[in-house]
């Protein structure tokens, strides 16, 4: 029988790390109250669809690129945040397929929610917080995985 690896414990290492996210940036999205509006949507997508394509490329710098000050500080370098995607978060990392679904925001929390077909077909959620940086331009802040009973056909 093969090995299936067990991403069940970054699960919730995802959810605390998108708890901690959500309370360090608090003081931001305050700062935001007014919500992202239709172009700022479209640089969501576009900054994670620009991620997953440097994952997908083993791009580790550019992936990194579009990670939060507060990611990179956690991280350091390109390599040890590659190394932490790789681990566990397979389902953005090598997606089968993807697909935004609707953003929605949560006590000021910009958040980009999408459906990842893993490569063993598997579906599930990604929750990716974003952040609004000085410049107006978006980082990603988080992301977490919730698994799904579903299965790709």
């Amino acid at each position: 029988m093969g090995t299936h690896f067990d991403y069940r414990p970054f699960v919730r290492l995802g959810w605390v790390i998108l708890l901690i996210a959500l309370s360090a940036s608090a003081t931001a999205a305050q700062s935001n109250l007014a919500g992202p509006n239709a172009r700022d949507w479209r640089a969501i997508r576009h900054t994670i669809a620009r991620q997953i394509d440097a994952f997908q490329r083993d791009d580790a710098k550019t992936a990194f690129s579009y990670a939060a000050p507060s990611v990179r500080r956690q991280f350091r370098t390109p390599h040890e945040f590659m190394s932490m995607v790789r681990t566990g978060y397979s389902a953005v990392y090598r997606p089968r397929a993807f697909r935004f679904l609707d953003p929605f925001t949560v006590s000021g929390h910009v958040i980009q929610a999408l459906e990842v077909v893993t490569q063993d077909d598997a579906v599930m959620t990604a929750y990716y917080v974003m952040e609004r940086q000085s410049n107006g331009s978006w980082k990603i802040a988080a992301c977490t995985l919730e698994a799904s009973a579903a299965r790709s056909v």
